[in-house]
């Protein structure tokens, strides 16, 4: 077999053990820490407690243009919520569920989920946006693969079906807050089936208006996407309750 025949059979026998999925060779896991700036009531130095209701989490200040955002990590394992400049939310293992609170301006923002266990990796994240108006959480995005449990690649599989209804990338027709972007790679997978690292990407593209109808109203999703006086969404920006194409 010449080189080039044996790099292409090596290439294929990758993908085919992957999955389907893209393995690639994903360094060391981060440190073990909380860094950035946390924001509102329920935040204390490193380390926030879970809302209870809607008005637990405060908003930012009334002349801010941020929105608040609530980053819930659940696993038995460890996990770590990379955003932008330097700030890394860590979930520890002792503790099955946590939540952090950070302030957004409008725009896009990059985010990435790492985690990292020798027997296969468990890992859910559920990013919520809270109205400053309506006092109202939307759903923004949620990735779950393994919890409980050990991630596969044929849940891995199934998700990109999931994501892909979501034409315009707003997963709560009501919040202002669309993802783009999503795409994971996964370490090496010891028996084949069960990566044990695991990266996801994607974007938060936060709108510059705020969400002006409760989350799980019914309109949300016929068009408009600003409250009355308010001036049309721009073209290239989406409104945040108009119909998916």
């Amino acid at each position: 077999m010449s080189p080039r025949g044996a790099h292409i059979w090596i290439l294929a026998l990758a993908i085919g053990c992957s999955g389907g999925g893209h393995q690639i060779e994903i360094g060391p896991a981060p440190a073990k820490r909380t860094t950035g700036t946390l924001s509102g009531p329920l935040c204390q130095y490193d380390s926030c407690t879970c809302a209870k209701t809607e008005a637990d989490a405060g908003v930012p200040d009334g002349d801010s243009v941020r929105k608040r955002f609530e980053i819930r990590l659940r696993s038995a394992q460890e996990l770590w919520f990379k955003m932008p400049g330097d700030t890394m939310l860590y979930k520890t293992v002792e503790k099955p569920e946590v939540c952090f609170y950070v302030d957004l301006a409008p725009g896009e923002h990059p985010v990435e989920l790492r985690a990292s266990n020798k027997g296969g990796v468990s890992a859910e994240v559920v990013v919520r946006e809270l109205g400053t108006r309506t006092k109202s959480f939307y759903d923004t995005f949620r990735f779950e693969c393994g919890h409980p449990g050990a991630c596969s690649f044929e849940e891995l599989d199934g998700m990109r079906t999931e994501y892909a209804q979501y034409k315009r990338g707003l997963h709560d027709a009501c919040g202002t807050t669309r993802i783009k972007g999503i795409a994971w790679d996964h370490g090496k997978a010891p028996d084949g089936t069960h990566p044990s690292e695991l990266l996801v990407r994607a974007t938060l593209d936060v709108y510059k208006f705020a969400a002006w109808k409760m989350h799980g109203d019914e309109t949300c999703g016929e068009g408009g996407g600003r409250g009355p006086g308010e001036e049309a969404a721009p073209a290239d920006e989406p409104a945040a309750d108009a119909p998916a194409p």
